[in-house]
């Protein structure tokens, strides 16, 4: 058990108030907070209950749209539906921001682990919610590698965002694909190399090059 779920009281109450709290303009209903932090439906209600009781959430109605099969065909239809969203006058919301963002959970030893049973790995960066940079990011991990387990990364990516409390944006090359971006100047790839960030590994040693002048 980390620091945080010590303080906290359980791993699930710090995922929960996470996901609130990297998401401050969102509503969600109680099948969403269990879909996202991936906590068991009982104790997700538990958790909101309380944080609702201190004063950090509200309940509000609110509608969504919902998929509804009527024999082969699926139909999507809105429906009320109660859920919670974050009290925007809290007194320790902004103690609790600075608190739960800035000790983020990166295990870098734990990720790499992972990710080497998902292929030849070659690159491995990481950047935005991991390093706390919001502005001047593009992904929040780049994966570069060849024979690469694309579902085993996804599946690995859904379980660091329901850790995190906040989607992740990522992105995954094959080696020569990679290359390829890399030499004809792409701009994602140029942005997420020239963004702050961190390399986890590095077999590539990639230098990025000067965009042609027009005049060549």
């Amino acid at each position: 058990m980390d620091i945080l779920e010590k303080l906290f009281g359980s791993s699930a109450r710090v995922k929960i108030m996470r996901l609130f709290l990297f998401n401050t303009d969102e509503v969600y209903d109680i099948d969403e907070v269990v879909s996202r932090v991936r906590v068991s439906k009982i104790n997700t209600r538990k958790e909101l209950v309380v944080l609702e009781k201190i004063g950090m959430l509200r309940k509000v109605s609110f509608t969504k749209d919902v998929e509804q099969k009527r024999g082969k065909k699926v139909k999507t239809v809105k429906k009320k539906v109660t859920g919670y969203e974050i009290n925007s006058n809290f007194i320790y919301l902004s103690a609790l921001q600075n608190l739960l963002i800035n000790m983020m959970p990166l295990n870098t030893n734990h990720i790499l682990k992972k990710l080497s049973t998902m292929g030849r790995m070659k690159l491995i960066l990481v950047s935005g919610v991991f390093i706390q940079e919001w502005e001047n990011t593009r992904v929040d991990i780049l994966i570069v590698g060849d024979k690469l387990k694309i579902p085993a990364i996804e599946l690995l990516v859904r379980t660091l965002e329901a850790e995190i409390g906040k989607e992740i944006r990522y992105a995954i090359f094959e080696t020569h694909d990679f290359q390829y971006r890399v030499g004809v100047c792409d701009k994602l790839v140029r942005d997420i190399l020239e963004y702050p960030h961190q390399k986890l590994i590095d077999k590539i040693d990639i230098e990025i090059p000067r965009e042609r002048s027009t005049m060549e």
